[in-house]
């Protein structure tokens, strides 16, 4: 069930008019993006790959991609392994982007593979950003202060922020404006 308001999250932001807009007033016009899905060690799975987003059609062609995809289960959060996963990832595409961000979305700590700071350390090393969005879920995660633990652990480079999600409901609303922000290459300028 998380899986899939998760994955409703998103699609509803790649159906939203205003990211295709800001993908085209984007110094390029253009973003090439994947979508990955992940839980514990060894758990991240390429859900679509690599595609580029050039506006409204290709935006609701990859929604529409994501949308049909069978979710499978799985268990723990190791998001290290996520970012290891997806410095690989990256650097085994064939596109040369102005920025690199991976997005990482949770609603909980890391609690299995290596240490998170390590793995973000790699991800800034090759050059990358890494941005947040904790899902705030009561009686979901040991950590009362989630985004804290994003902001201090997870979130890192150039132009680095973590977006909170405060609850399910409020992740489709939080994963828009987080994803018009970066493809506009902002970060917010008001508390979140």
């Amino acid at each position: 069930q998380e899986a899939a308001l998760q994955r409703k999250g998103y699609v509803e932001a790649l159906y939203d008019p205003a990211l295709a807009r800001a993908i085209e007033a984007g110094p390029l016009g253009r973003i090439a993006v994947t979508y990955v899905e992940w839980a514990g060690i060894g758990q991240q799975r390429v859900t679509i790959d690599w595609q580029v987003i050039e506006g409204g059609e290709s935006a609701l062609a990859f929604a529409k991609l994501v949308e049909a995809a069978p979710i499978e289960s799985a268990r723990g959060t190791s998001i290290s392994g996520v970012v290891d996963f997806s410095v690989r990832h990256i650097a085994s595409n064939s596109f040369k982007g102005l920025r690199t961000v991976i997005d990482v979305s949770g609603d909980g700590p890391n609690n299995m593979g290596r240490p998170v700071l390590r793995a973000r350390a790699d991800a800034l090393e090759a050059g990358l950003t890494v941005n947040g969005l904790p899902i705030l879920v009561p009686g979901a995660s040991a950590l009362s202060t989630l985004d804290d633990y994003y902001a201090d652990c997870v979130i890192g480079g150039p132009g680095a922020f973590s977006l909170p999600a405060r609850g399910m409901e409020e992740f489709a609303v939080s994963i828009r404006r987080k994803l018009i922000l970066e493809v506009g290459g902002l970060v917010p300028t008001e508390p979140v």
